[in-house]
């Protein structure tokens, strides 16, 4: 096949196979006494697992994969292809935990609009001031400070608060729950809430099948003989 033949099937253009081959995404091409690249039935399996691996897993994942298989590091690719797996739960499990504490908003009384004390809200949650320091620190709690530097916690944070209480009991960790607490204050209402998560859970349902035809693609490439460069 031509760098013509190999694009057409995928929309691209001749300059983008080259620059995929150049940079290691598909095997070498063999040349033609003039000069002219060779591309095989590989070089398509290539092409089609780096091409499936960006959809699944995005550009940086698929370019360390297919580098590393033609660097004959397969461990190496399977590697980065854990880690965009371990990602992706990681992904549903904050899902999951968002839905909790919207669940927890939407059935909760509206907190007071009075300022409470590190002690107060402490007592509150039956939890020590020294727990609450720690979920500032891990960035979930922000408080204001009063005139002689004491911590003060309005509504919003009262609310995450509670969140946080709740969320620990479920034994999330804390960078997990920062993660929640701050999707929770960049989206605002409720309503809008339910909205991004919707469409955050259609990201991952489709992320997810496309891993699944990235690994077809990925096994195809892999068991296709014989392969150049190796």
């Amino acid at each position: 096949m031509k760098p013509a033949d190999l694009a057409a099937e995928h929309g691209l253009s001749t300059q983008a196979i080259r620059n995929y081959e150049r940079d290691g995404f598909i095997p070498p091409a063999p040349r033609t006494a003039s000069g002219y690249r060779v591309y095989t039935s590989v070089h398509a399996a290539a092409l089609r697992a780096y091409l499936a691996l960006v959809a699944a897993h995005g550009r940086p994942v698929a370019a360390a994969v297919m580098t590393s298989l033609h660097q004959d590091a397969v461990d190496d690719a399977l590697a980065a292809i854990d880690r965009a797996h371990a990602q992706t739960l990681r992904d549903r499990e904050t899902l999951a935990a968002v839905r909790e504490a919207v669940h927890h908003l939407t059935t909760a009384p509206v907190p007071s609009a009075t300022t409470h004390s590190i002690g107060e809200l402490a007592h509150q949650l039956r939890v020590t001031p020294a727990t609450l320091r720690d979920w500032e620190t891990a960035g979930i709690l922000a408080p204001t400070r009063d005139p002689a530097g004491a911590r003060l916690y309005g509504p919003l944070d009262v609310r995450d608060a509670h969140l946080t209480h709740l969320l620990r009991r479920g034994g999330y960790p804390l960078p997990h729950i920062a993660t929640v607490i701050h999707h929770i204050r960049d989206v605002g209402t409720v309503e809008s809430l339910t909205t991004a998560l919707a469409e955050w859970q259609h990201t991952l349902t489709t992320r997810g099948l496309a891993a699944l035809t990235a690994a077809s693609a990925l096994s195809s490439y892999l068991t296709s003989t014989p392969r150049p460069g190796r």
